[in-house]
């Protein structure tokens, strides 16, 4: 029992000591604010004093009121500050705007300028692919055909202004990017026929027979004056030279090698079968790379530029035989470049 009187005795003296410390504090705290309002409520006197004999102003006021008074122009006055502040940044940010406004306005001239070189491009273009699509017998069936309007740029290059404030050109733009989504077909078509002759003409002697189309004709087909006899003859191919012999001669189309020999007139030669009844001939060489019975694409090197046989200088003497009739080389030789 004494213990416990003496816990009790202990936890009241600890309840007032907080008690007494919660007092004396709010009691500071009050006498703090009295002072400050006895403080702010004392009177003031405040007097003008002119330098002239007028009659001097004076007026009371209080401590709280001069403050009041000052905290008021302190407001006015940073609130001054304040809108300059933002007004001298609402300015900086229109003159910004001004100027990027002067730069896209540059830009836009530019892109009409770029719109008005690409109309007269795009007419340009609607006239060499109608034309290439006329030759080849292409008919130019557009998407704008079948929703019933006109394949070509008529309308495109008649266009009125555009209302609800649209740009011309943009409309233009949608145009043309319509035309040329149209024109895909017939390109398409058309490099499908490119493909078709590329195979036809890798299978026809269609290409120079000596590597990278160096060299020249030094003798043509037909009549011509024999180097050796100085007789009148038929010369049943073309020559081509190079003023030097081992430069390389290529097979002018996809074929088999039918013959790779030497002979007293033609020296080392070679003879290529080709497709659609085509043979060609290729004599007087130094070197033959090809052997009887070899399958050959055209392009293909058979030999190097020589003087064998029955021969004057270092040359190539070149035959097509399409059956068994010869033909004049010149009329295949230029069909495409040489490869």
């Amino acid at each position: 029992m004494a213990q416990t009187r003496r816990y009790k005795k202990i936890e009241k003296n600890f309840v007032f000591s907080i008690l007494n410390t919660c007092k004396q504090f709010f009691s500071a705290i009050g006498r703090f604010f009295l002072f400050i309002f006895k403080a702010g409520n004392r009177k003031l006197t405040i007097m003008l004093v002119p330098h002239s004999q007028k009659k001097v102003l004076n007026f009371q006021t209080s401590i709280f009121a001069l403050v009041l008074m000052f905290a008021i122009l302190g407001g006015l006055t940073l609130s001054f500050v304040v809108y300059n502040k933002q007004t001298f940044i609402a300015s900086r940010e229109i003159t910004q705007l001004r100027d990027e406004n002067k730069k896209t306005k540059a830009s836009l001239d530019e892109l009409r300028d770029e719109s008005t070189n690409l109309m007269q491009t795009a007419k340009r273009f609607q006239a060499s692919l109608s034309q290439s699509l006329s030759i080849l017998g292409i008919n130019q069936t557009t998407k704008n055909q079948n929703a019933g309007s006109s394949s070509d740029l008529a309308s495109l290059f008649d266009l009125q202004e555009i209302s609800q404030g649209s740009l011309q050109e943009v409309a233009e733009i949608k145009e043309l990017t319509a035309y040329l989504e149209s024109s895909i077909q017939p390109l398409e078509q058309i490099a499908k026929m490119l493909e078709l002759q590329g195979s036809l003409f890798a299978d026809i002697p269609s290409v120079w027979p000596l590597k990278g189309g160096i060299g020249h004709i030094s003798m043509a087909f037909g009549q011509n004056k024999h180097p050796i006899t100085g007789q009148w003859y038929i010369h049943k191919g073309l020559d081509f030279s190079t003023w030097r012999s081992g430069d390389p001669i290529i097979a002018t189309a996809n074929g088999q090698v039918v013959t790779a020999d030497y002979s007293q007139d033609f020296g080392y030669y070679v003879v290529i079968k080709h497709k659609h009844g085509f043979y060609t001939r290729y004599a007087h060489m130094s070197v033959i790379r090809a052997r009887k019975g070899q399958f050959v694409s055209q392009g293909d090197i058979i030999g190097n530029v020589g003087n064998t046989g029955l021969s004057t200088a270092a040359h190539l003497h070149y035959e097509v035989h399409i059956g068994d009739g010869v033909v004049d080389p010149a009329k295949y030789v230029y069909v495409k470049l040489a490869k």
